[in-house]
């Protein structure tokens, strides 16, 4: 099991956009979706809503909306219309500063009442708006990242949980001689601290970590609380959560090894017959000029598929070699196995419109059994349900995975608490009782 203390399968969604379109009839119109849809997800009990981010426009249009918003402005709005759901934004540590962020998603803590949550990404896009001529490699991207957590954990952590405190009429006063500094001077960041954002009602928002890559696995098993990884097989899964394991007992986490999150690709259907239907569908649906794209995106970049037949595979020679991509190692190694086993273009094309992470096409009695079974043997403990807002999928997520899922007892019916935390069943960040 990815944890020592088994717990029931936690559940989170995507958040709904907030953006306003040139063809909305109301300026709010964006926003009230978004809210609507979070209100579902909370009457549902979904445990969390979870932000993805790319901090550049994708000129190939490969991404669709994803990196159209800010995360945490968006968590932000939706925390005032919801009151117990989990609010992860994605945060780039490559292009973003510890302090910044501490007063950020602390803040975001604050007026969600315990709810925030931070996804950690290194980035793979973006840094030709970042005043970078390249990409980091990896391996800086990375201590970068090392560094950026141990910061942001030192500035929660040295602040006294009493130096704030609010007077009858309402307001607050801050004791100043509550906040210390950290007088922290690396390779990457000098922050001479404290931290003016009060101590959040979690201490620290939930940490989750996503990467692919051996240096994102060891990342994730020294910090992380939950590790977003892609695994499309259940042997790819029971590998990696052995590796997180191995590394996480090296750190001394023998009690609390971080969770194991998974987003399950899908397309539900009625019967088997109606799921076959929506498979043809989709993928009549697909521009396969545009799918080639994407699979060399998908495999680092490098390489120019558009002259390549659909019906054939791929030819080794031309496959990267993943320990010198730059970007995405973890899904180029993914996608170079896929190519590897034989797999055509047009299949790989496929593959590719779900990004190299589970999935499966079935009966809500279907993909029930598929999650049950990584549930059962220990590799998931947060899953990435999709369907929500969809209009073909989200009556069969909502009346036919989800009560499937309740019925066999993998789901949580209901909230545990008022705090993120305590809804993911991890323990509370206790106050550190060494001063800075």
């Amino acid at each position: 099991m990815s944890n020592q203390t088994r717990r029931r399968l936690k559940t989170l969604v995507g958040a709904g956009s907030v953006v306003y379109a040139s063809n909305d009839d109301q300026r709010r119109s964006g926003i009230a979706r978004a809210a609507s849809l979070a209100k579902i997800a909370e009457k549902e009990k979904i445990t969390g809503l979870f932000t993805a981010d790319l901090l550049q426009a994708d000129p190939d249009g490969l991404a669709g909306s994803t990196g159209s918003q800010d995360p945490i402005i968006a968590l932000a709005a939706l925390s005032q219309v919801t009151e117990y759901i989990g609010l992860i934004a994605t945060v780039s540590t490559t292009y973003q500063h510890p302090y910044n962020l501490a007063r950020l998603i602390g803040t975001l803590d604050h007026v969600s009442g315990g709810r925030a949550g931070w996804n950690a990404v290194t980035s793979s896009v973006g840094e030709e708006n970042f005043g970078d001529i390249s990409l980091p490699d990896p391996a800086t991207r990375y201590a970068r990242a090392t560094e950026f957590i141990e910061v942001i954990n030192a500035l929660f952590d040295a602040n006294d949980p009493a130096s704030v405190r609010r007077a009858s009429s309402g307001s607050i006063s801050i004791d100043p001689r509550k906040l210390h500094p950290i007088d922290h001077r690396g390779t990457f960041f000098q922050v001479k601290g404290p931290l003016n954002v009060p101590p959040s009602p979690q201490h620290r928002p939930v940490q989750f970590q996503a990467g692919q890559s051996d240096e994102g696995l060891i990342l994730g098993a020294r910090y992380a609380e939950v590790i977003y990884t892609s695994q499309p097989t259940l042997n790819d899964a029971l590998g990696f959560v052995e590796r997180v394991h191995q590394h996480a007992n090296a750190y001394g986490r023998h009690e609390n090894k971080p969770l194991i999150m998974n987003s399950f690709h899908s397309v539900i259907g009625e019967s088997a017959t109606d799921v076959s239907r929506r498979l043809r569908e989709k993928h009549e649906r697909i521009d396969y000029q545009q799918g080639k794209l994407k699979v060399a995106d998908m495999l680092g970049g490098e390489i120019d598929l558009r002259d390549f037949a659909l019906d054939q595979p791929i030819p080794p020679k031309f496959l990267p070699e993943v320990g010198l991509i730059n970007r995405r190692r973890g899904r180029a190694d993914i996608f170079k196995r896929f190519a590897l086993q034989g797999l055509t273009l047009r299949e790989l094309i496929i593959q590719a419109q779900e990004t190299g992470h589970w999935y499966v096409a079935g009966t809500p009695e279907t993909l029930a059994d598929a999650i049950e079974e990584r549930y059962r043997a220990g590799v998931l403990d947060v899953i990435s349900l999709h369907g929500l807002g969809q209009p073909d999928q989200e009556d069969l997520l909502l009346n036919g995975l989800l009560p499937e899922l309740r019925k066999r007892q993998l789901i949580d019916e209901d909230y545990f608490g008022e705090d993120f935390r305590s809804n993911l069943g991890l323990s509370a960040i206790k106050s550190p009782s060494a001063v800075y």
